[in-house]
Parts: structure tokens; C-alpha cells; sequence
């Protein structure tokens, strides 16, 4: 049984609807998971855009949510979890724009692809008070159980 993350708004390499990009509401997509691995104690999600700011010549990764320290019975956020105060027990890290809470796709050119990345590990993180993705990456290291991932795709209007 392989770690599986999916969404009822996308699929893996599919377009991610407008409704949770800057040209629509902005709310985070439906996302779940199932079969996670044996001694998962708690889940991280980030979510990156490497494309950016232009996918022909991308200069940095661009962080549209870090919500740490799910609980391994969570088998899903619901769409607009990340548009509002993260659920008991979970931790935000803070986006590129400087904040908790999820940012959707707003790719200045091209066709950009989204990483939905979910992590299982064998520890709690201790709270890393508002922290960057770097930080929460470095917490995990040594304890990453197994990767689960959703691509999506996104590019603005005219774009």
C-alpha cells in the first residue's frame, strides 16, 4: 500500500481550478491521504511553487503553505482549511509572503507547477514558533517515515 495524497479539485499533474488561485477565491483545495506509513506520529504539508518567478528560468521556490504537526489520525483538510486558523495541535509555518495559512498559485508568466507535498514522521515537532519551510525541513530531517505528492498546474489569464 503505497502513501497516497489526492484532492477532489485536481489531479496529479491536472490544472488547479481557478477558484484556489489569486484570480478566484484564493481557498485552499480538498486534500487526502491514505496509507500512511507504520509509526507515522505526525504529518507536515508544504507547498512550493519551483518555477518561479518564470518556469524558462526559474530563480527560486516560491512557499505557499507549511502546516506542521497534523495528527496521523487526520485523513484530510477540507477546502478552505488553510484560510483559516490551523486545526488543534497543528502548527503553521510561514508562506513567501510572509505569513501562516495557505496562498494559492499566482504565477507572474508561464505555466507554473505546484508541489502538494505531505510527509509522515516518527516524531511531534516541537513548536518552531511561526516558522520558514527551511526550519520545518530541518526538524524533519532524520525522521521522514515516507513522501506522498499532488502536482498541479497553474497559469493566470493572459498569462
Amino acid at each position: 500500500m503505497t502513501f497516497e495524497l489526492t484532492s477532489v479539485a485536481f489531479r496529479n499533474m491536472g490544472a488547479i481550478p481557478t477558484l484556489y488561485t489569486c484570480e478566484g477565491k484564493n481557498i485552499s483545495p480538498q486534500l487526502s491521504w491514505k496509507n500512511l506509513p507504520k509509526g507515522t506520529k505526525s504529518l507536515v504539508l508544504i507547498v512550493d511553487d519551483p518555477d518561479a518567478p518564470d518556469p524558462a528560468a526559474p530563480k527560486f521556490t516560491w512557499v505557499h503553505w507549511v502546516l506542521y504537526n497534523i495528527p496521523p489520525e487526520t485523513t484530510e483538510l477540507a477546502e478552505g482549511a488553510g484560510n483559516q486558523p490551523a486545526e488543534a495541535g497543528m502548527l503553521e509555518g510561514f508562506s513567501s509572503w510572509n505569513r501562516g495559512g495557505y496562498g494559492g498559485p499566482c504565477p507572474p508568466v508561464g505555466t507554473h507547477r505546484y508541489f502538494f507535498k505531505l510527509y509522515a514522521l516518527d516524531t511531534v515537532i516541537d513548536d518552531l514558533l511561526s516558522p520558514l519551510k527551511a526550519d520545518v525541513e530541518a526538524a524533519m530531517k532524520g525522521h521522514i517515515l515516507g513522501e506522498a505528492m499532488l502536482i498541479g498546474t497553474y497559469k493566470k489569464e493572459g498569462n
